[in-house]
């Protein structure tokens, strides 16, 4: 590499040769001006020479941070749940709407930051003030794209993980007691989807994986379910995707009444599947339709609330029957590790991290417990 330094007007500028273009021959040229003197721009072009010889140099690229994201959504596609691709796009089109024309490569920290704070405040031409959640959703986005800019040589730098997200409080969410799980599993004793709340209450599985079963990942006798896929809700549209995470795709054991429960209704889906003849849709489901088709996730937590109102419950969400499972679990002794397995959680410490609201009660029977052990 061969450089050099020369005056243009009142100001500096380097030059610096880098070979050639190995597709079409021609020398290649790196230059820079505006420097107010010699030493200023010999000290660019040291900068500049040492980053090529290292690999780290990153040429100038007009790209903007809208066509950036736009591109890596596009890489993201096939990459990811169509559920987590739409998060991102909804997250990172309030990016493009404040700094979509800034280019990437100029894209500053303090840009990021104003952006959040805005968010916070004025919320957005789409609607009010975003949640602290909602934004740290957005950053978690954002972080993400340009990371991969930054390892495909477009920045030199990941701006974002030099941003803090803002802080989010965890949300408190209210579980039904045991004797509330009784009272709603003998209110729907005759509901053709008992089956289906019982697997939910028994389970801890998400919403989506047990309207996702197949019969064919279903073992009455050996007492098993494998979750093995999830079906979600996208813009409306009900789709199929992978379990949330690596960890989600499981094996759950089941107790002697949620075997008899799958049996009954297994029973029952039979006789609906001779009365619709020809109209079944065969997609092997446990649970379905009256026509064998998919359940819709919205409309059947429409039902389930309902249900529970009927009982005469606390109003808690479909979700939460995942949490009552946990809460129970937990209180009942057992062990955050199996719990964790069973929820599909990446580790245990998020069990815990979730269920903390746990932790006094079975702190204070520990202490009663091992203290009994020797006791005199």
């Amino acid at each position: 590499m061969r450089g050099h330094v020369r005056k243009r007007g009142e100001t500096w500028s380097y030059w610096l040769d880098v070979g050639r273009d190995p597709a079409t021959g021609r020398r290649r040229q790196r230059t820079k001006g505006g420097f107010p003197t010699k030493r200023r721009a010999e000290e660019a072009l040291t900068v500049v020479m040492s980053s090529l010889g290292e690999g780290t140099y990153i040429s100038r690229d007009p790209q903007t941070v809208s066509e950036w994201i736009d591109r890596w959504l596009a890489s993201m596609a096939p990459k990811v749940r169509p559920s987590t691709l739409r998060d991102y796009r909804v997250g990172l089109a309030r990016v493009k709407e404040r700094l979509g024309n800034v280019r990437l490569q100029e894209l500053r920290p303090l840009d990021i930051e104003e952006m959040y704070a805005g968010l916070l405040e004025n919320g957005h031409r789409f609607g009010g003030a975003l949640a602290p959640k909602t934004v740290r959703n957005l950053h978690i986005a954002l972080r993400r794209s340009l990371a991969d800019a930054e390892r495909f040589g477009l920045v030199s730098r990941n701006v974002a993980t030099l941003v803090k997200a803002p802080s989010v409080t965890r949300r408190e969410f209210t579980v039904w007691t045991a004797d509330d799980v009784r009272t709603f599993l003998a209110s729907v004793s005759d509901d053709r989807l008992n089956a289906l709340y019982r697997v939910l209450i028994a389970t801890g599985m998400r919403r989506g994986e047990a309207l996702g079963l197949r019969w064919s990942s279903v073992d009455l006798d050996g007492r098993r379910l494998n979750v093995e896929r999830a079906l979600t809700v996208v813009d409306s549209e009900v789709m199929w995707s992978a379990p949330k995470t690596a960890r989600s795709r499981r094996s759950i054991s089941i107790d002697p009444d949620t075997v008899a429960a799958l049996r009954a209704h297994r029973k029952r889906q039979l006789v609906e599947r001779v009365a619709a003849g020809d109209a079944w849709n065969d997609e092997g489901l446990v649970f379905c339709n009256e026509l064998g088709g998919t359940l819709h996730p919205d409309r059947f937590t429409r039902r389930f609330v309902s249900a529970s109102k009927r009982a005469g419950l606390p109003t808690i969400r479909l979700h939460d029957l995942r949490h009552t499972w946990a809460t129970l679990a937990l209180q009942a002794g057992i062990h955050p590790k199996i719990v964790s397995e069973r929820l599909g959680h990446a580790t245990t410490g998020i069990t815990l991290d979730i269920y903390s609201h746990v932790q006094p009660s079975l702190d204070a029977e520990a202490a009663v417990v091992v203290a009994d052990l020797f006791a005199g």
